[in-house]
């Protein structure tokens, strides 16, 4: 029987909410989805309140990012790489360090993974200057990766997603045999990681990819090697999906995350279960910078001092 393109989805309960954690057999799904298609919707999990919050600070950010010189699209302009800006009053712990989230990384990357990365990703409405356009269908882990899970993606969409407003195109299962060998552009050019048409095309006849409907208050949990791609937003408003990464705890990546200092006592290992790769800084240097970043890839997901040869 063919394997479903469609991603599984856990509603969570407010049992769940309120302990922190999913029953075990919710976490044996979410781990036996996260092993076989690389990806799973857990929903009901941040209150909306939370979500139209920042909703409303990053869509007047999207359209300042929008109308720069050099905006900070992702492949096209009609993409754009936004972060959120990690303010005390901008901060929230169901999003940014849920536990729930947390007790699924870890089971599957080990104890404590770590958080070196926040940003965000855009779909804004078309205009003449950024007509309609698709992400070439692409992997994240642009350089030769373990066969093994070593990062996972933990998305927040601040709104209902769906196929008019953006939602992303995902090609389960992908990620348990991609290589670099699958991929076009090297690392560091703006549109490294795309996969091979030939490809694509085999493994749609196999498993074809699914634009799916994820509701709001949902967060996503997407292994790093799953080919993807970002596509157009048809709506009046922009789509906003924050985009957090779990590295297992033994992956030796650099990355940082600028933080206000004000949050060091929230972000300790013993209070998240997450070894928060953070740097703290003052808020008002935050609030100046946090739009200034370098995008796309100038980020690096690899990871230094890379054991050769046995895996």
């Amino acid at each position: 029987m063919a394997l479903s393109s469609t991603p599984i989805s856990i509603r969570t309960s407010p049992s769940e909410i309120k302990n922190s954690a999913l029953t075990q057999k919710n976490l044996e799904i979410a781990t036996r989805a996260l092993h076989r298609d690389g990806l799973v919707v857990l929903e009901d999990m941040v209150p909306h309140e939370i979500l139209d919050r920042l909703n409303q600070r990053m869509v007047e950010d999207a359209y300042e990012l929008q109308g720069r010189k050099d905006s900070p699209f992702n492949y096209h302009k009609g993409n754009i790489q936004q972060d959120p800006l990690l303010t005390e009053e901008m901060f929230f712990e169901e999003v940014y360090v849920n536990p729930i989230v947390t007790q699924v990384t870890s089971t599957t990357l080990g104890p404590n993974p770590s958080l070196r990365f926040i940003s965000g990703n855009t779909a804004l409405p078309p205009t003449a200057d950024a007509p309609p356009a698709s992400q070439p269908t692409h992997n994240d882990a642009d350089f030769d990766h373990s066969r093994i899970p070593f990062a996972l993606v933990i998305n927040v969409p601040l709104v209902t997603m769906t196929p008019e407003n953006g939602s992303t195109e995902v090609w389960l299962g992908t990620h348990l045999n991609t290589t670099i060998a699958d991929q076009e552009g090297a690392h560091g050019e703006r549109a490294s990681g795309r996969i091979k048409k030939a490809l694509l095309e085999k493994r749609r006849q196999e498993r074809p990819p699914s634009q799916p409907v994820v509701k709001k208050g949902s967060i996503i949990v997407r292994d790093l090697r799953l080919w993807h791609g970002g596509k157009p937003n048809l709506s009046q408003e922009p789509r906003v999906m924050l985009a957090m990464i779990h590295f297992a705890p033994w992956y030796r990546n650099q990355m940082t995350v600028e933080f206000a200092e004000e949050l060091n006592e929230k972000l300790t290992l013993e209070k998240t279960g997450l070894q928060v790769a953070a740097e703290f800084v003052l808020a008002g240097q935050l609030v100046k910078n946090y739009l200034n970043r370098p995008y796309g890839n100038a980020y690096d997901f690899n990871q230094v001092d890379r054991i050769e040869g046995i895996f």
